[in-house]
Formats: structure tokens, sequence, C-alpha cells
């Protein structure tokens, strides 16, 4: 059984065509990339195997769940962070990891659980008994990336993870994505701008461009195939970009 398997996956916004029958699988345990420019699909795709919002065509499946059919199953096993996501400014960062926990423990003991390894992950210390709104954009990222994989979900979805950090700051979390996926067996999909990150990160990656997948392979196959010295000039060859 696959993670993921998408087919033919089509979406329509009005007379946009956000997705025009991408499809991909992403096998068990393993670090998935999503890389391309602004517009490709790639915040749709995830969006959709989210349950977010539907497909207008395809489908796709979580771990054999039909995410159109059984979009509850999904979610009791998936974690999804968004680009663009938030946190409560006058909450703690600690009173945070509580509150998100409370969504998904079945118990005190479990909750309690999730809190520690949150505070493992995030590696804020003492400043998450500290109000968010006084955090850094980095230390805000670093507890979301914590919020998304305290409850060792079978699959993370990660937009732009790093968007918006700087080198120290973006070095912390990617080794916070790999280290959870190499320990905790945790199977990751991530989109991200930054294809040198991509190519850390990765087992395998699918370059999108107007909707489709144009490429896919691991970084090294990529690369050799297309005689790049990188994952950019990849994707400037079968994209035609200049």
């Amino acid at each position: 059984m696959h993670a993921i398997e998408a087919v033919d996956l089509g979406k329509n916004f009005g007379g946009t065509q956000a997705l025009r029958g991408a499809g991909f699988t992403v096998n068990e345990n393993e670090i998935y990339g999503l890389i391309g420019p602004n517009g490709a699909g790639k915040t749709t795709a995830l969006r959709i195997l989210s349950t977010l919002i539907s497909a207008s065509s395809g489908r796709a499946e979580v771990f054999g769940f039909d995410v159109a059919r059984h979009p509850e199953k999904v979610r009791e096993i998936i974690s999804y962070l968004p680009e663009e996501a938030g946190l409560y400014q006058h909450l703690t960062g600690l009173e945070f990891l509580e509150f998100m926990a409370g969504f998904y423990a079945d118990d005190k003991e479990e909750r309690d659980s999730f809190v520690e390894e949150g505070m493992l992950i995030s590696g804020l210390g003492e400043r998450l008994r500290d109000r968010s709104d006084g955090y850094s954009k980095g230390m805000k990222r670093r507890l979301l990336i914590a919020r998304a994989l305290m409850m060792k979900p079978r699959l993370a979805i990660l937009d732009e993870p790093t968007s918006g950090l700087d080198v120290i700051q973006s070095v912390h979390v990617r080794n916070m994505i790999k280290d959870y996926a190499d320990k905790q067996g945790v199977t990751v999909l991530l989109s991200s701008h930054n294809m040198l990150e991509v190519e850390y990160l990765c087992d395998r990656v699918a370059l999108m461009d107007l909707g489709r997948i144009v490429a896919e392979g691991t970084p090294d196959e990529l690369r050799e195939r297309y005689g790049a010295k990188n994952l950019e000039e990849v994707f400037m060859e079968v994209t035609n970009h200049e």
C-alpha cells in the first residue's frame, strides 16, 4: 500500500485550471517533495490530500482511504501545516501545544505525552513559557512544525515549511523534519520553492508546472537524466524556462 496515491487529479477554480491531470505516488516512510513555480498547483494538491478542498476530477487515497469518500479517516492519520499558518497570539508556546494536543489525545496522559514531544521538537526551551506574540518568525515556525509532528502522524503534509526563515532557522527546521522521518517513521509530503532544501531532504521529487507533473524521480536520477548540476537546472530544462 502506498502512503499516497493520486491519480489524474484535476481542480478548477472558476475558469482557472489549477490541476490538469496530476498524478503521483508516495511510499510509506519517505520524504517526497513537490517543487515548481507559483501557480504550479502544489498547494492545491496538498489541500486536496488534506481533505480541505475536493478535486474536480480524478481520485486520491491516503493509506488506502479515499480522501473524498472517507475524509474523517484521512484526518485521523495526517497532520497538515499550511504555508501561512498562524498562532494564537495570547497563548504561550506551551499553552498552544497543550491546546492543539487536546484535539488529538484520548486522555490527559496522551495529551501530556504529545506536549512533551512538541517541546523537544521545537527546541524553544524556556521561551515556551512566553506569549507567542513576542516570538520571531523563526520561533513561530518551529512551534508550528512541532505542532504538526508531535502526534507522530502517519503522514505529515508541509507546505513551504521554511518559508521566510533565515539560514540558521531553516537548518533547524530541516533537521527536525528529517529526524522525524528517519527515526519516527513519519511519511512526509512537502512543497518548497527552495530546491537545494528539497535535494537535501527528499527521497523522491516531482516537478510541477501548469498543474501537471512534468518530471519525477530521486534527485540523483533527475540530475543524471537531464545532465544537470542541481534541481534548479533540471526544472529550467523540463519546463523550457530561460
